[in-house]
């Protein structure tokens, strides 16, 4: 959570483990508490732009503004697929069925090394060898047998291929076979895994290493799918140092580094990372000029002086979709459409804050962009209890132990000791969870097996 003025990468002030200081504050001003009897009611906060702060703090709950991001996603329609070489298709969705364009095998080949025979044996050896990757080789005859490497072309009129362990040669170079020969045995005839115009894919699967191997297996040069979305990072704050140790108020800014890897990991091109400062002006031109699908600002998203995102997003027009969300750390983060086909995630400037709004916001919009499905959600129980918000759903960093997950500390809004360590976030719903309980886990996309990574 990010107190009023708080910016990108600054520690909240008192920051615990219990998240329980400015968050509760803002708390108390979103979850009005009915007075004592007797106490005189409390004055109405009024914010520079005339609205009272219960109704700026209107937060929206966490899954429903997981699934808002999502649906903004979808609201600019089908994006236009694009032709992309194998080499750069990693992590894209298929916009087109791969549908094979020859056979496979594309002939008859071998499927070991040893010999090509033709008939019973025994059988006399050819001189020649059969390798892989030439032309079509002379056909046997009865009782003849040609050496034959692993992929190479079957002669015609071979009856099976017998393995180099399977076979001896006599003294007069003639061939026996070891065990009995089978009609076709070690060969992979022409067709066997597909025929031209066999459907291998359809529309919609993740372009994964296997995906891209049967593509080039299959002819393509190139696939056709859903471009990959396209991403800048605006980096907010006066204070923030790209380098050295902090001094005299100036603090080193952790958001810059994180989020473009953390961004590319999505599957997202990141077109670029601008430090802006407390600057107004600069932060209303780089919003309207960029071209990205998504612009994600850091730090500026609550009502302190030199908070500048809300203020911007409406001199320019743009539709808040959600303004705050019951969620610890990050309740002060949003999402706007600014354009027709952009939209703007604006990320509370304490750290860990920030991977929440990244996983709450950012993700799903990102996610549905891609046309990549949702991960199946999933559940753990907790080796350790794990404190809650009395209001809001908390997300707290794991570390997966065999069937449980261990909660970590330093788990606070401007703490990044705890997700630096961990292998997922746990979703504790209001009030926590106790040991033992099944608690929804969000995977970290470095964590998660397979093809959830996607560094480019």
């Amino acid at each position: 959570m990010t107190a009023p003025g708080t910016r990108a990468g600054t520690p909240a002030p008192a920051d615990t483990d219990d998240d329980l200081d400015v968050e509760e504050a803002l708390a108390l001003v979103r979850e009005p508490r009915e007075p004592r009897p007797g106490a005189a009611p409390a004055p109405r906060t009024e914010h520079a732009h005339g609205e009272p702060s219960a109704h700026r703090h209107r937060a929206t709950p966490w899954p429903q503004a997981r699934e808002t991001a999502a649906r903004a996603a979808r609201s600019g329609g089908r994006r236009a697929p694009v032709s992309v070489p194998l080499a750069d298709a990693l992590g894209l969705t298929l916009a087109a069925p791969l549908d094979a364009l020859t056979d496979l095998p594309p002939f008859d080949t071998s499927a070991m090394d040893g010999w090509a025979v033709a008939g019973p044996g025994p059988w006399d050896v050819r001189a020649d060898r059969v390798l892989a990757g030439h032309a079509q080789p002379a056909p046997l005859t009865d009782g003849e047998a040609v050496r034959i490497a692993t992929g190479a072309r079957v002669p015609a009129d071979t009856t099976a291929v017998l393995r180099s362990e399977h076979g001896r040669l006599d003294g007069q170079g003639r061939l026996h076979p070891a065990r009995e020969v089978v009609h076709g045995q070690d060969i992979r005839p022409r067709g066997q895994e597909c025929r031209s115009g066999d459907q291998l894919l359809p529309v919609g699967t993740l372009a994964t290493p296997a995906v891209l191997g049967l593509a080039a297996a299959a002819g393509y040069d190139t696939v056709t799918a859903v471009p990959r979305p396209r991403a800048e990072v605006l980096v907010l704050g006066d204070e923030l140092l790209t380098e050295g140790l902090p001094h005299d108020g100036l603090i080193r800014d952790a958001l810059g580094p994180m989020l473009p890897p953390w961004l590319r990991a999505l599957g997202v091109e990141v077109t670029a990372v601008r430090r802006l400062g407390d600057d107004a002006k600069a932060l209303q031109k780089a919003i309207t000029s960029s071209t990205a699908d998504l612009v994600v600002t850091t730090g500026g998203t609550a009502s302190g002086p030199v908070d500048h995102i809300h203020p911007t997003l409406e001199r320019i027009g743009a539709r808040l979709l959600v303004d705050g969300v019951k969620v610890r750390p990050g309740h002060p983060m949003l999402l706007a459409r600014t354009k027709e086909n952009q939209h703007l995630v604006g990320l509370p400037g304490n750290p860990l804050a920030a991977v929440s709004g990244l996983l709450t916001l950012a993700e799903p919009l990102l996610r549905t962009l891609a046309a990549r499905p949702a991960p199946e959600p999933y559940a753990l129980p907790l080796a350790e209890a794990a404190h809650g918000h009395p209001y809001d759903t908390r997300l707290i960093p794991v570390v997966l132990r065999g069937d449980a997950a261990m909660p970590l500390h330093y788990n606070g809004p401007a703490m990044l000791r705890g997700i630096a360590a961990a292998d997922a976030l746990a979703v504790v719903p209001p009030g926590g969870a106790q040991q033992g309980a099944e608690t929804e886990l969000l995977d970290l996309p470095w964590a998660a097996a397979g093809i959830e990574v996607f560094f480019t």
